[in-house]
């Protein structure tokens, strides 16, 4: 496939991200169906990091009149979380620690956990909503996934919050950086430094 055309994908992919809130992969497929490539494998697709590029391009071209207080509303939502959850070694990762986060972004936190059930007794124990879903872990593996909605009273609105259990050895490998130099993740410090440069 060309590179022209991987482009093409990547910029409707980010346009779908920024305007329907959804992630990545889901986005890219869409995108290739949309520009009527549907039979694209994916590795044929734009990266992760191209996508990004091209979400920060348009917030920078459409959204940057809105985009900084909505990400500001989202990292306080992480705040909040992070503090609750504090004994867990959560780390905020996607789009509202990566900066590209609107009000339709939800909230990723990854918790490191001695025992996988440990965070669900703590949102149990302090009356929290929450549902159960999972996704494969970075060791191959399945892990659980906990959603909630948080109130954010600076976007009147609920924000879905999904935290991730992890084991607590997946964090020795987590806070390398990419390629490019750019961190995955980062603990409440690296967050409130973050929002506060």
């Amino acid at each position: 496939m060309s590179s022209t055309f991987t482009a093409e994908i990547a910029a409707t992919a980010a346009r779908l991200v920024v305007e329907e809130g959804m992630e990545y992969g889901p986005a890219k497929r869409r995108a290739a169906k949309i520009l009527g490539k549907q039979g694209t494998r994916a590795a044929e697709l734009p990266s992760n990091d191209e996508v990004e590029d091209e979400v920060r391009v348009y917030l920078d071209l459409f959204c940057a009149d809105t985009q900084p207080a909505e990400l500001a509303a989202l990292r306080e939502v992480a705040v909040r979380w992070m503090e609750r959850l504090a004994e867990f070694r959560p780390h905020l990762t996607g789009a509202v620690w990566r900066g590209t986060a609107t009000r339709l972004s939800s909230v990723h936190l990854q918790l490191y956990c001695d025992d996988s059930k440990a965070a669900e007794l703590a949102l149990i124990d302090k009356g929290v909503d929450y549902d159960v879903g999972g996704l494969t872990g970075p060791r191959g593996e399945p892990v659980d996934v906990l959603t909630l909605a948080s109130r954010s009273d600076a976007l009147g609105e609920l924000v879905t919050v999904h935290l991730t259990v992890l084991d607590h050895d997946d964090l020795r490998g987590a806070l390398k950086p990419d390629v490019r130099g750019r961190t995955q993740r980062g603990d409440l410090a690296a967050l409130r430094t973050l929002m506060n440069p």
